[in-house]
């Protein structure tokens, strides 16, 4: 078995630092499929009551419209790889965007709940397809001292356009009159939320069809005078030698397949490793907040106006996050900040779950005194600010650095499949274990939140500033 390729030392050079620019506008252009990710997965949470009014739905029906872009997600995230090794990069972003624009006019436009969920799963499959395509995208790009940082681009993506889904929501929610089921023109203000997504979803497509292929594919498809001129425009330096590295890094490969993640315990252990990460970064209850965090807040006495408003603010705490992550990742490494982070979503967690503890009440009437509201409140906002701070960014940034490149698409695929599904699994039984208890549930999502201090410390290994070929 050859040696990994040595890692250089992060370049300083001026000429590194011309080529930035151009870099930074092709990984912000890649990250839009994570504006998209980020919106089309949470938009939902300002058009839950409109659509329970509407179809005349309970919690079990509400879970499973809501948690059927996940099903979908699981699906894009689990081809993503397959399809972009196949076709390229630039093209699976194209469709991706199409995916979006379609099932944001479907959704907007069902006659039925069903027909709502199947659109879900189509705008589901679309995300599962950018949450995979992006930040592979953007590694394969990215010159080594600046990858963490452009990396991070497609969870500030993400959680700009959770925002903008937020306050796109507010905004429609009180021209219709305060309510999400109020009429707006020919549609209801859910309505309007849903289907306002093919907007961005265009600009994406306009945007993907702009900016040049990954040179690693471009290698691996046989274009080596395409690939030049993209690493001269992105990288710069000796074209020659990286192109060396890339060849000699693909020569060392197969067509990646899912049988070649097969190890010892089934599959190999750094394949395990991303599947954790994975599952550990939803398991700690992230999309409760953003799913349902309207309802949440409804469920012990917050009006509807006030619980949009709510998001909004959560929203902005996400940003804020996202940005102390994208301005650390490079500079102290990944695994300090998904173990500071870990530790903060731990007492955070066990905070909120004490203060739902104290809620007062049954069915309509349930409702949380002044001190525990305001804990709630607080401990919210704190889980969601250490969760954007590490886990957030890190998970992503880890995904598109840790696996070998021989088996990384194949490897992000299943990793970002799991994802998907332990999101389902969360967001399908948050309305049943709210119902049970919502300070019961937030004790899980504690647990979870503890374990996944033992997983970094013990399990994560540091890939700042490391080349991807020397990720063997």
């Amino acid at each position: 078995m050859s040696e990994p390729v040595p890692s250089p030392p992060p370049p300083t050079s001026t000429e590194a630092r011309e080529h930035i620019g151009h870099v930074v506008f092709i990984a912000a252009s890649a990250a839009l499929a994570g504006f998209l990710f980020g919106y089309d997965s949470a938009v939902i949470n300002g058009a839950v009551t409109g659509i329970q009014s509407h179809f005349g739905v309970g919690a079990g029906e509400t879970g499973a419209v809501v948690s059927a872009a996940l099903l979908g997600s699981a699906v894009g995230a689990s081809v993503a790889g397959t399809l972009a090794d196949r076709l390229g990069r630039i093209r699976v972003m194209q469709i991706a965007a199409v995916l979006f624009a379609v099932s944001g006019i479907g959704s907007a436009l069902p006659f039925a709940i069903w027909d709502l969920a199947f659109w879900r799963v189509v705008g589901g499959i679309a995300i599962g397809i950018a949450s995979v395509i992006g930040p592979t995208y953007i590694a394969e790009v990215s010159p080594p001292a600046y990858r963490g940082r452009l990396a991070s681009f497609q969870q500030f993506a993400i959680v700009l356009g959770i925002f903008a889904s937020q306050l796109v929501n507010y905004a429609i929610a009180q021209a219709a009159g305060g309510g999400s089921g109020d009429q707006l023109g020919p549609l209801r203000a859910w309505q309007w939320m849903l289907g306002i997504e093919a907007l961005p979803a265009l600009a994406y497509l306009v945007m993907a069809s702009l900016i040049p292929e990954s040179p690693r594919w471009l290698v691996a498809a046989g274009r080596d005078d395409r690939a030049r001129r993209v690493i001269a425009e992105v990288e710069g330096g000796d074209v020659e030698d990286r192109l060396v590295k890339i060849r000699a890094s693909l020569h060392r490969e197969t067509k990646p397949r899912l049988s070649d993640l097969r190890g010892r315990f089934g599959l190999l252990p750094i394949v395990w490793v991303g599947i954790a990460l994975s599952a550990l970064q939803q398991f700690v209850g992230i999309n409760v907040i953003f799913y349902y965090s309207s309802v949440l807040w409804q469920s012990v006495g917050i009006e509807e106006t006030d619980s949009l408003l709510i998001s909004i603010s959560t929203s902005v705490i996400n940003i804020v996050g996202t940005i102390v992550a994208i301005s650390l990742v490079d500079r102290i490494g990944r695994k300090p900040l998904a173990v500071a982070g870990s530790v903060g979503m731990t007492v955070a967690l066990a905070t909120a779950a004490w203060a739902f503890g104290q809620a007062e009440g049954s069915g309509d009437a349930v409702s949380l005194p002044p001190v525990a509201g305001g804990v709630a409140l607080v401990a919210a906002h704190v889980f969601v600010f250490c969760f954007a701070f590490s886990w957030g960014v890190v998970v992503w940034v880890l995904l598109g650095e840790i696996f070998p490149n021989r088996i990384r698409a194949a490897a992000m695929s299943v990793a970002t499949a799991a994802q998907w599904i332990a999101n389902w699994l969360i967001t399908v039984t948050f309305p049943a274990l709210s119902q049970w208890s919502l300070a019961g549930a937030y004790s899980i999502y504690a647990v979870f939140a503890a374990v996944s201090i033992f997983f970094a410390v013990k399990f994560l290994r540091e890939t700042k500033g490391r080349t991807l070929e020397s990720m063997g």
